[in-house]
């Protein structure tokens, strides 16, 4: 097989495992009154932890997993964790308590906290840097592509039952399996290093303490206990990690000024994302009266204009540079939201009024995207997979935010108006603008790749 097919095969896996991970995120979400309908005593604000024990472990260890990948083999991580992502599918597709589908959930969550950097870490190597912006397009095209067709396929698996949500990972798992041992090439050992066991457990207490936070909102009695323990161990973990020789988020990290202002567009832009798409199904569900299945294939325009968009990433950010496309993707998205503003109406108006601020919404994410997330190819190469999981990890706590915020900012949504839409929007405008404004400082300069393509001829000869 030539490197160059190979190649494409190895982006193809990866891909699979970033789909699978942030599909679960999301399609569960639908089968709530199914699944609490299925134990008893299983009120539905303990069912919401099927989802909060995912979110919270999940964006808690992405920057340890991130890091151990780095410091020991990538492509066995990988593996590792796909295995681990499918047994834990079958733990919650067979579980017979509402605990123990939370506890297997836990597990499925850190799988694929593994899966989601290390995945990155050996698609982009595999490219020439000139790719690199393509790679990010389809890579964060289906990120988008998992997070909004998850509601769809969670409801059209309904029909079968609440367990299929979980059945069907497991087939994916297998040939993944199958394909990485055959195609990911792997990375050279390192040498060893101290571990900074104490600095990855800080990390994990601190970013678990937030997004329980922002995930349970103010509703949970343990919000502000949660809230300064944050605080109190976040602090400690930077006394930590600038005094340990090898901390597990060296802050050598950020000087690298690419990848710091990367970090703070994607945490605006994620924080009007992940708000947005909670917005438009609550839109259309609350508003105009769709039902689940039918607002999640409502806002399909969303991950359509991405997919369609996203192999053409590498030729725009060619043609016009990574920072007038993250700065342009930043404004589109607060121009989609900024049409829904303006032709709102409590009669529903699907072609005029919905689809073209999806459209602009999905174009944002082809846009700003893959130069942002392709920042981490500015660093070390043996960092790549650590500062794709600060990425990732900045996404998912951002996302929890804004959630956190859209929620506040409804109230009752029992009982919404278009105002109280209009609102959020409004707000979601703002993050749009600043999200532009932090492209603005994105100016990407000539990098050698992490690992150059002929690197694949001699790493895949082990796989």
């Amino acid at each position: 097989m030539s490197v160059d097919h190979k190649r494409w095969r190895v982006l193809a896996v990866a891909s699979a495992a970033q789909f699978l991970a942030i599909l679960d995120l999301f399609a569960v979400s639908v089968a709530f009154p199914a699944i609490a309908g299925s134990f008893q005593d299983a009120a539905l604000p303990r069912v919401s932890w099927v989802l909060n024990a995912y979110t919270i472990v999940l964006a808690a260890l992405l920057v340890p997993a991130g890091r151990f990948a780095d410091d020991t083999s990538r492509k066995k991580s990988f593996l590792a964790g796909m295995a681990l992502f499918g047994l834990a599918s079958v733990g919650c597709a067979a579980a017979p308590t509402l605990g123990t589908l939370i506890a297997a959930r836990v597990v499925q969550a850190a799988a694929g906290a593994v899966l989601i950097p290390t995945s990155l870490g050996l698609a982009l190597p595999a490219f020439p840097a000139r790719e690199h912006p393509t790679v990010m397009g389809i890579w964060t095209a289906v990120a988008a592509f998992g997070a909004s067709c998850g509601p769809v396929l969670g409801g059209v698996l309904l029909l079968a039952g609440w367990r299929w949500i979980f059945f069907i990972n497991v087939p994916v798992t297998a040939l993944a399996i199958v394909a990485g041992r055959r195609l990911l090439p792997d990375t050279p050992p390192r040498p060893r290093q101290r571990l900074d066991l104490v600095g990855s457990g800080l990390v994990l207490a601190a970013t678990t303490a937030l997004t329980a936070a922002l995930v349970q909102g103010t509703e949970w009695a343990y919000t502000p206990y949660a809230a300064a323990a944050f605080v109190v161990l976040a602090v400690l973990a930077v006394v930590h990690m600038r005094r340990h020789p090898n901390p597990v988020i060296g802050f050598d990290l950020f000087r690298h000024r690419l990848f710091s202002v990367a970090v703070s567009g994607v945490f605006l832009y994620y924080l009007v994302f992940a708000a947005m798409l909670l917005a438009s199904t609550l839109y259309l569900t609350q508003v105009w009266g769709y039902s689940v299945v039918r607002a999640g294939l409502g806002i399909a325009p969303i991950p359509a204009i991405c997919v369609l968009l996203s192999p053409f990433s590498g030729r725009v950010v060619a043609r016009i540079g990574g920072r007038v496309s993250a700065v342009l993707g930043g404004l589109t998205l607060a121009a989609g939201c900024g049409w829904w503003i303006v032709l709102a109406s409590s009669e529903p108006s699907y072609l005029v009024m919905f689809v073209p601020g999806a459209l602009l919404a999905g174009a944002s994410t082809a846009l700003l995207q893959p130069p942002l997330f392709g920042s981490a190819t500015s660093l070390p190469a043996d960092r790549l997979s650590l500062g794709s999981a600060v990425l990732m990890m900045s996404r998912q706590i951002s996302s929890a935010l804004g959630v956190a915020v859209l929620t506040a900012v409804l109230g009752d949504t029992a009982d919404l108006s278009v105002t109280d839409f209009r609102h959020g929007w409004t707000l979601m405008v703002a993050a749009a603008l600043a999200s532009a404004l932090a492209g603005l400082l994105f100016r990407p300069g000539r990098a050698a790749p992490p690992a150059p393509v002929a690197a694949l001829e001699t790493t895949g000869r082990a796989a």
